[in-house]
């Protein structure tokens, strides 16, 4: 799944601080990643700001698509004159691409002050003072993860949902994809952290986690337990207060029986399931280097089904990969059709250097590739239009959220997620003391399906005022910090404080 966030909510005021943005590109994994960004940066004094306004914008970047260079450049290109104006302005370069990348970034925009990867996160900043201090840029890329992630602190957006990862990097070799390469192999944390974090973010007001992980349902593999995701679901099941369990992404080829059982039978993981096809060609299958074929991907599906009947899946699929033909892709569309998939996110391939299906033959002409894209796009949308409207009428449970619906303001609605994780558009009322708040549930029936989302135009069934809301109004309210980091109670990263700004270009 693929997006674009300016991180410029909620201004922290703090009187001679200096002030960050983050702009981040890409997956979960790497709007996680800002989030534990932003805990080190505001661990170090820094405030949250408005974007360009800030002292340190930071690039968390993304290198899955083709794009991803030249939108990163193109920014930092319309930060230049900012930068002139401002030489006490600091710009970082994170993520994937600066994995990637490494001193190309520099080189190529010279007015960067600091590029770091993927495996030395908490560096940034101690980079940031190093880099004010000597006058020059700093490019510090560590070849492995020097500390799990989530030991690192956390400003967490959501004062009532969460990300928990409970892995990082992936061991698959996938001959499109560049992620291993740049996130390394397979890192578990073990059950006992997990379930630590995740109990300590419930104390906090959260009620609902998305485990996290490249390859999420390998988990276990790093310490010999094949059977520990299965066994860490059963156990947030058991963990009081905690509504909603999400997970992504697994993989077809790790995908297991156990998995399917836990899920039906723990209340709180959601009948909801993301599982990448990326393409129903068995041929395409094995030139990508996906280890299952369309019948075996087909069989995961109606096993989920047969267990969870009312599961909403939705998928990922690549179209026009090197040497597919119209066969190959008709058998896309064939599986598309069979599965049935409530929403899927699909991507036009495109040469990522690095990688083997960069030098494959049989590269497919742009114009062959857009035209079976918007095929498949057409087909998706007529499915998931179709699988919608079988909710019209139903009873559903929606927890409302944060910035869900763009409209809600004009249509009176607020937004939220049903348990399957479809977005609900829900009339509510006009006396602010009857509305829900974020983080609140709700039961609503569905009036009106739309491809993307539903709608709930009757009003309120019921409603249930929560925790996670209560920890919503506390932080609007400022009686919760919003710059409060989530750790572990690990030993802090040391950072000292900021020094004062420098003079001068940096």
């Amino acid at each position: 799944m693929s997006s674009t966030t300016l991180d410029t909510a909620h201004e922290q005021s703090v009187a001679g601080a200096r002030t960050y943005a983050i702009r981040t590109h890409g997956c979960q994994m790497n709007v996680h990643d800002s989030e534990r960004l932003a805990g080190l940066l505001e661990q170090a004094g820094y405030a949250r700001a408005e974007g360009e306004d800030a002292d340190v914008v930071v690039f968390n970047t993304c290198a899955v698509r083709e794009n991803a260079d030249n939108k990163l450049y193109g920014n930092l290109g319309h930060l230049r004159q900012t930068k002139l104006a401002r030489p006490d302005m600091q710009i970082a370069v994170g993520g994937c691409l600066a994995q990637k990348d490494r001193g190309e970034i520099t080189r190529r925009a010279p007015w960067v002050d600091v590029v770091f990867g993927t495996h030395n996160l908490g560096a940034l900043p101690t980079l940031l003072e190093r880099a004010r201090i000597q006058q020059e840029a700093q490019v510090e890329i560590a070849e492995s993860l020097e500390r799990f992630p989530s030991t690192l602190p956390t400003r967490r957006d959501s004062p009532y949902s969460a990300w928990v990862s409970i892995s990082v990097g992936c061991n698959n070799t996938c001959t499109f994809c560049i992620v291993p390469a740049l996130r390394g192999k397979e890192n578990d944390r073990r059950p006992g952290d997990v379930l630590a974090e995740i109990e300590m973010l419930v104390a906090e007001g959260v009620q609902e986690i998305t485990l996290l992980g490249q390859n999420v349902n390998a988990y276990g593999v790093d310490f010999g337990d094949r059977g520990a995701f299965a066994k860490l679901l059963r156990a947030c099941g058991g963990i009081e207060g905690l509504e909603r369990v999400r997970f992504t992404s697994p993989h077809p080829k790790d995908f297991t029986a156990d998995v399917i059982a836990a899920m039906a039978e723990t209340p709180n993981v959601m009948p909801q399931l993301h599982m990448p096809l990326q393409s129903g060609s068995d041929a395409v299958l094995r030139a990508m280097r996906r280890s299952y074929r369309q019948e075996r991907y087909l069989r995961i599906i109606a096993d989920v089904r047969d267990a969870l009947p009312d599961a909403a899946i939705t998928t990922d699929i690549i179209v026009g990969f090197p040497g597919e033909t119209e066969e190959d892709f008709r058998a896309t569309l064939d599986v598309v059709r069979e599965a049935r998939f409530s929403a899927a996110f699909t991507f036009q391939y495109s040469i990522r250097p690095g990688t083997p299906a960069a030098t494959m033959p049989d590269q497919i002409p742009k114009a062959v590739v857009q035209e079976r894209y918007e095929r498949l796009v057409a087909l998706v949308e007529e499915i998931a239009w179709a699988e919608n409207r079988t909710q019209v009428g139903r009873r559903v449970e929606v927890m409302f959220a944060d910035g869900e619906g763009r409209k809600d303001g004009a249509t009176r609605r607020m937004s939220g997620r049903a348990r399957d994780n479809r977005l609900v558009h829900v009339r509510v009322p006009d006396d602010p003391t009857a509305r829900p708040r974020p983080g609140d549930v709700a039961e609503v029936v569905v009036t009106h399906a739309a491809p993307h989302h539903l709608n709930a135009d009757d009003g309120l069934l019921t409603l249930r005022r929560t925790r996670g809301g209560d920890a919503w109004e506390a932080r609007e309210r400022g009686e919760v910090a919003p710059s409060a980091a989530v750790g572990l109670g690990m030993p802090s990263v040391g950072v000292p404080a900021p020094l004062p700004p420098a003079r001068g270009c940096v």
